[in-house]
């Protein structure tokens, strides 16, 4: 059963979720499940891998997340902003995807968990203007990290910074980030039964910190390090110094 299998698995782990939580973790990949027989969410077909691939490897993200907003951006079919959603009640995600088909999957979702922090939005994320400017921007598969500063510039606030999820610890990428952001870090986390990243920061009017994470890896901008089995993560300086981490979706 999904639910054991959960149990077992965050049992190797120091995260700690009330039986809610993780009820709602498993209805999460239930509906994921569901919905993919449909309209092709993710690659991952076999439930039991979606709870390592995509639960436990969206989980070890949330212990490192400073702040009450973010926006996860090319969010899918909510990875990681859902399950980080359900872990971290009180933090406020928007869920960013140019597809119908995926929003309209993240609002299902919304309302059948009851997930009040979650906002789905069907958007290009350069045409996106929050509200109110965020903490962070989250990105698991999703861009370049050149093209992610480009793109997201605008959505965080002066403190923001990014956390990419990347599969591969992406040096080219690094070396082709603009003028002023630097790596600061370079985190590798530790998933159970499963699979790196690097973190930069703007020195100009915005603070951007890279975080990412590949299945195993996270990068924060802000002079933290983390690390994940099988994954990996490098360090950069920066005048105000910032994190970030990437990681694969399917």
């Amino acid at each position: 059963m999904l639910q054991q299998q959960l149990s077992r698995l965050l049992a190797q782990t120091d995260i700690a979720l009330t039986e809610h939580q993780q009820n709602q973790l498993v209805s999460y990949v239930e509906l994921l499940n569901k919905w993919n027989k449909a309209y092709n969410l993710t690659s991952v077909r076999d439930p039991n891998e979606m709870m390592v691939k995509h639960i436990m490897d969206s989980l070890v993200v949330a212990q490192h997340l400073k702040g009450k907003n973010y926006i996860d951006v090319g969010t899918g079919p909510g990875l990681p902003g859902i399950v980080l959603a359900i872990a971290l009640p009180d933090v406020n995600f928007v869920l960013l995807d140019s597809l119908g088909k995926r929003v309209r999957f993240l609002t299902q979702v919304k309302h059948a968990l009851d997930l009040k922090n979650v906002t789905p939005v069907q958007s290009r994320v350069e045409e996106y203007q929050p509200s109110v400017k965020l903490d962070g921007v989250l990105s698991r598969a999703f861009a370049s990290l050149q093209d992610m500063v480009d793109w997201c510039q605008h959505l965080i606030d002066d403190s923001g910074f990014f956390l990419a999820l990347k599969g591969q610890f992406p040096a080219e990428e690094l070396s082709g980030l603009p003028t002023g952001i630097t790596m600061v870090q370079d985190i590798e986390l530790s998933v159970p039964e499963s699979r790196c990243r690097a973190s930069s920061r703007h020195t100009g009017q915005k603070s951007i910190s890279i975080r990412g994470y590949c299945g195993s890896s996270y990068c924060d901008c802000k002079s933290e390090r983390w690390s994940r089995k099988n994954h990996h993560s490098s360090e950069f300086g920066g005048v105000d110094g910032c994190n970030e981490a990437q990681s694969l979706v399917d």
